[in-house]
């Protein structure tokens, strides 16, 4: 039996691989962005009462009605974008939403810019709906893109540009003035723009989170892509949203039926209560409480020599480990894994080539007790 070419395409990605390598070290994940903290009570509270009242059956393939009015609201009180119940399609976690609005606006050869360091899910999915890829280099340690060479990249086949606000590895926050460069562009070359904004909560040092759709050039010409696994430790739970247009929502909506025909519509009720009932309040301690982690874990790097800087988003760090032994980025995370049990991911995962780039991404979203430990075996380094 002979695979398709779509499957050559695909492969267990690093993340999980090192995970699969942790599970069976018995070692401290922090290769995955597991997020396993406490899910708040309003959530946990709103499935229960969604499967005791017996909401088991499908909802709408764009999801539940209610449910994307409060995605909107949420939307619109933190950043007043005016979108509404429309706008918004709910899928099987954030790669489900990119998914489907990929399969509505690409077509196959056409070209997708990203940044690196990159998100690999994000690789994997334009890959396996036949794109073309351009990747171009982002310069640390702000991770500053040289928007002259993104202008001189641009070709025939370009058809829109990705980004990930905060970024996943790298942290970095996109600032308004970036946002509004990146909208020259895509404007002038009649592109649109995918913005991944699933740590929009995680923003740390005081800055402020500017949402692509905030942008009053890019309203026409955006898909933002989010969700409910890192804000609300659900990852497991698989909800995630892409807000836009409403014609890219209808057609998303039919590969999303075609696809996973609908979230589980039970967690989709939990959801819907957290968003109704948590305060504001509850965002910005997740982001006060992961910037002290952030702290914490950042200065056991550095103190170990594995240097890194103080991200200014989402909760990775990318960590030089040019002093650990290995020939490449993989045989030293894998060696670490032996000495002192902490999982990360290589720098591989996130870049076409990483040759030369020592570098591994940790993720510091840990109960606190599991911090104190990685920071314990980190003086094994020393």
């Amino acid at each position: 039996m002979k695979l398709s070419n779509r499957a050559k395409n695909i492969a267990q990605s690093e993340i999980r691989a090192m995970s699969i390598l942790c599970n069976e070290k018995n070692g401290l994940n922090m290769a995955q962005g597991l997020c396993d903290l406490e899910v708040p009570l309003p959530v946990l509270e709103g499935t229960k009462e969604g499967i005791d009242s017996g909401k088991n059956v499908y909802t709408s393939a764009y999801g539940n009605y209610k449910l994307r009015a409060a995605i909107a609201k949420k939307q619109n009180d933190f950043y007043d974008q005016g979108v509404d119940a429309d706008n918004v399609l709910v899928s099987l976690g954030a790669p489900g939403a990119f998914y489907a609005t990929a399969m509505s606006l690409l077509n196959e050869g056409d070209e997708v810019i990203l940044f690196e360091p990159y998100y690999g899910y994000h690789v994997a999915t334009l890959k396996s709906i036949g794109c073309k890829i351009k990747y171009i280099r982002t310069t640390p340690p702000a991770y500053e893109i040289d928007f002259q060479n993104l202008k001189d990249q641009i070709s025939e086949d370009t058809k829109a540009i990705l980004i990930c606000n905060p970024s996943n590895p790298s942290g970095k926050v996109y600032t308004r003035e970036e946002l509004e460069n990146l909208s020259e562009i895509i404007n002038q070359n009649d592109l649109f723009l995918f913005s991944d904004e699933m740590y929009e909560h995680f923003i740390y040092d005081g800055l402020e989170f500017v949402s692509a759709l905030s942008i009053e050039s890019l309203k026409e010409k955006t898909v933002v892509i989010s969700g409910f696994s890192k804000i609300y430790s659900i990852t497991g739970w698989r909800l995630g949203y892409a807000i836009t247009q409403k014609e890219i929502i209808d057609a998303a909506s039919a590969f999303n039926d075609l696809i996973y025909v609908c979230p589980p519509a039970p967690l989709q009720n939990g959801v819907l209560k957290g968003l109704n009932e948590l305060p504001k309040s509850y965002y910005d301690n997740v982001a006060t409480q992961h910037q002290k982690k952030r702290d914490k874990f950042i200065k056991a790097l550095n103190d170990a020599g594995l240097s890194a800087e103080y991200v200014k988003g989402a909760y990775y760090v990318l960590a030089d480990i040019s002093k650990l032994e290995g020939e490449d980025d993989k045989q030293k995370v894998v060696n670490l894994l032996e000495k002192t049990g902490i999982a990360a991911v290589p720098a591989r995962a996130f870049y076409q080539d990483s040759e030369g780039i020592n570098l591994a991404r940790f993720c510091f979203s840990k109960k606190e007790e599991e911090l104190d430990v990685a920071i314990e075996r980190l003086k094994n380094l020393q």
